[in-house]
């Protein structure tokens, strides 16, 4: 999501409209701006496994208890309605037009990150004759032409909402997004001659003929498709023209009555196509894209060197399989038909849009100085805790956390002066002997690593436990995995089968002749710049019990101790799931007996029927349930006997909710753990998670009073419904805004950081 702030594509904005020579960011920096958070809650290729199996045994079958068959929604189509949301958040006229860019954005990346994984991993199984009914009891087949269907008609309503609503009302603050017919002929002369200088030698024009055969077209490249002709011959001939990545998508022009301009790259290229296939007749043009299956599989227990194994498959990822064919919906026939047959797709997997292809490209615009346009800039405040106690004093981290436990919520409160400082702070401290930390996604020019770096160095014994195979960094964490090496960090890569997705932190200090463990467990990944836009919480403490916990912990990860248990944690694979669900199954009993009984749940994603079960039936025994889930949910809420006591609320706005809370109420003894995990097959089992118990009343209160602000009719949310549709609530019957949870918990946090003062 954004804040008008982050953003790793280093683009120089031109007053002269020069084009800016530079290249656009790879495209897994551009991930860390959306919701899908390749952020590791919604995609997984590898959850098939698990969901094979657990549909064959759930699927379309009533419990011995009296649960319904029909008792679960599709998560395929259940994060087609989220994403869904996020377009809602583009259509909405409140919202700041260049927030909006952005969401149109996030929209289409989100999309092709569905297609590319969950789409594309449908579409094998049932090619290679594996696939077997969904979690709902539909044939694989039916649900496929379901997404594709529903998929469709997102695309065209995204398309409309670009062409129809938003490139007007952006005209009218003074942005446009011009095409070729709009410019004069003397701009039209000055922009032939810029694409002399500067585009045309870039470009790589691939003919189709006996001696050239049909080009690789490569995932998610927009692609000119075009057909000419020798002058006086009646036989066309058809080439491909890739646009280039290595430059902008939109190139600014000069400004008219002081509105900026932009021309789409693609405009350009195709208005001067003959220059690049100079003598010939242009018969005809047309944008088109593709997106594969990118997909990545590996055998852990056959690979003997896992980084190599991954760069092998990382280097096949870009040639996986076409699943879907965009192109603009003015194609010829002729074309369109050579497109479909070369590439071997069907008719069901072209899309036709209107307008402009691949509206990733809109955050381009998104990043435009023009905070009138965008959220109001929020400065993110340091924790309470940790202010310096005297002003011409440097904050110490350490000396905060041994006076009590602390509790920071990002992006209110700053990552930088939290995680970030106490890291940096150990590296340069000579009374810390060892840190150690997981790293399962981290920016490109991190801090964090940096300090491990600088840490090790020093003599301190480092530990990383970098996860590759974190879907669509693998490459990047690669990179950071060997630079970590080479300066002497010990770099494990964690268990075989197994995916670490827990976010810890241990340093290990000597203080008064003892060692003191700082402990900090989060939501969210060790990465500043997601954490100025990602909603997460983490905890610092110095507890023993807990330090001795998460030592156990990475001994596990690093070497072949199998820990039985864990006295402040939960985790995942062995103990978490059936901790929550004795938990669930406490809470369930106290309701038949008569007691109060809350169950409250927030997750990126709910989608492991044996949860949802339990859930289920602790809302029919009475249980006061409240889920707040951002993406997938497969729970139908408000059905009478069955889940008539469970209320189930989404929220997207100016930061991505991405923390995962679990509280139960315990016969008033309230239980409250924060951590990792997400309900689904992976998280629970085939993933190392942890979920910590909070034990200050205080950080208690503070984060069920937040929940209790999401859960409030009060405030701008969306609803779930039986039938698995959301319905939106953000204004009053006479339509005064709902308030924004957002924008009201940064002034809370902002208020409490003067009180303390």
């Amino acid at each position: 999501m954004s804040d008008g702030t982050a953003s790793e594509t280093n683009v120089t904005e031109s007053a002269t409209g020069e084009l800016p020579r530079i290249e656009r960011a790879p495209r897994t920096l551009e991930q860390e701006q959306t919701f899908h958070d390749a952020n590791e809650a919604d995609f997984d290729g590898d959850d098939f496994d698990l969901e094979v199996a657990w549909s064959a045994e759930m699927q379309g079958v009533e419990t011995e208890d009296g649960l319904p068959a029909d008792r679960f929604l599709d998560r395929e189509l259940s994060w087609l309605h989220f994403n869904q949301r996020v377009l809602e958040m583009a259509e909405d006229p409140t919202t700041p037009l260049l927030e909006r860019a952005n969401f149109l954005a996030i929209f289409a990346s989100n999309l092709d990150e569905f297609f590319m994984v969950r789409v594309a991993g449908l579409k094998r199984r049932i090619m290679t004759g594996l696939a077997v009914p969904t979690n709902v009891g539909r044939a694989a087949q039916q649900l496929l032409d379901e997404i594709v269907e529903r998929a469709h008609d997102l695309q065209l309503r995204h398309a409309g909402t670009a062409q129809q609503s938003f490139e007007p009302e952006l005209r009218a603050a003074g942005i446009r997004i011009v095409r070729w017919s709009d410019l004069t002929d003397a701009e039209r002369e000055s922009m032939g001659k810029r694409f002399d200088d500067e585009i045309f030698p870039v470009l790589m024009p691939l003919a189709v003929d006996p001696a050239h055969p049909f080009p690789y077209i490569s995932g998610l490249s927009l692609n000119l498709a075009v057909r000419v002709r020798v002058p006086g011959e009646d036989e066309d001939q058809f080439a491909r023209l890739k646009v280039p990545a290595v430059l902008p998508r939109f190139v600014e022009l000069s400004r008219v009555d002081g509105a900026q301009r932009f021309l789409p790259l693609e405009e350009l290229i195709a208005n001067n196509l003959d220059e690049v296939f100079s003598g010939m007749e242009i018969v005809e043009h047309h944008v088109f894209r593709v997106t594969r299956n990118e997909d990545v599989v590996i055998d852990e227990d056959e690979t003997e060197n896992l980084i190599k194994a991954l760069e092998h498959e990382l280097s096949r990822r870009k040639f996986g399989p076409p699943i879907r064919l965009e192109v603009s919906e003015d194609i010829d026939d002729v074309t369109l038909e050579l497109l479909v047959d070369e590439l071997g797709i069907t008719d069901s997997e072209v899309y036709k849009l209107p307008g402009l292809l691949d509206l990733t490209g809109l955050f381009q615009l998104a990043k435009l100085d023009r905070p009138d346009l965008l959220y109001t800039k929020r400065v993110p405040v340091t924790a309470a805790a940790f202010l310096p106690t005297d002003q011409d004093d440097s904050p110490d981290l350490f000396a905060a956390i041994t006076r009590k436990d602390v509790l920071v919520h990002h992006p209110y409160e700053s990552f930088a002066t939290s995680v970030q400082a106490l890291l940096e702070q150990a590296a340069d401290d000579p009374d810390v002997l060892a840190i150690k930390q997981t790293l399962y996604r981290t920016s490109g020019d991190s801090p964090v690593v940096a300090a491990l770096i600088r840490a090790a160095a020093a003599g301190k014994q480092v530990l990383a436990l970098v996860e590759v195979k974190a879907r669509f960094d693998e490459q990047n964490n690669i990179r950071w995995a060997r630079q970590l090496e080479r300066a002497g960090v010990h770099v494990v890569y964690g268990i075989v089968g197994l995916k670490t997705h827990c976010k810890l932190m241990l340093i290990v200090r000597r203080e008064n002749g003892r060692l003191r463990h700082y402990c900090h467990i989060g939501t969210g990944n060790y990465n500043p710049k997601t954490s100025r836009i990602y909603e997460d919480f983490g905890l610092f403490t110095d507890n023993d019990q807990v330090g001795r916990d998460i030592t156990r912990l990475f001994n596990e990860l690093s070497g072949y101790a199998k820990e039985k248990s864990y006295q402040r944690l939960l985790v995942a694979p062995r103990h978490l799931r059936k901790g929550l669900l004795s938990r669930f199954e406490r809470e369930t009993e106290a309701a038949r007996a008569g007691r109060r009984a809350r169950i409250r749940l927030k997750v990126n994603s709910i989608v492991d029927e044996q949860i949802t079960d339990a859930l289920y039936r602790a809302s029919r025994a009475g249980v006061e349930v409240e889920i707040w889930v951002r993406g997938i949910c497969t729970i139908k809420p408000g059905v009478p006997g069955l889940s008539e006591n469970i209320t189930i609320r989404s929220i997207v706005g100016r930061y991505l909710e991405h923390s995962r809370v679990f509280a139960f109420w315990n016969d008033g003894d309230e239980e409250v753990f924060i951590g990792s995990a997400d309900m689904m097959h992976r998280n629970l089992d085939r993933r190392v998670e942890t979920l910590i118990q909070l034990t200050s009343s205080e950080h208690m209160r503070d984060i069920q009073q937040h929940f209790d602000k999401a859960m409030s009719p009060q405030t701008a949310s969306w609803w779930g419904e039986p039938d698995g549709s959301w319905t939106r609530h953000f204004q009053t019957e006479d339509g005064t805004p709902l308030d924004d949870l957002h924008r009201d918990r940064m002034i809370q946090i902002q208020r409490r950081k003067r009180s303390t003062r």
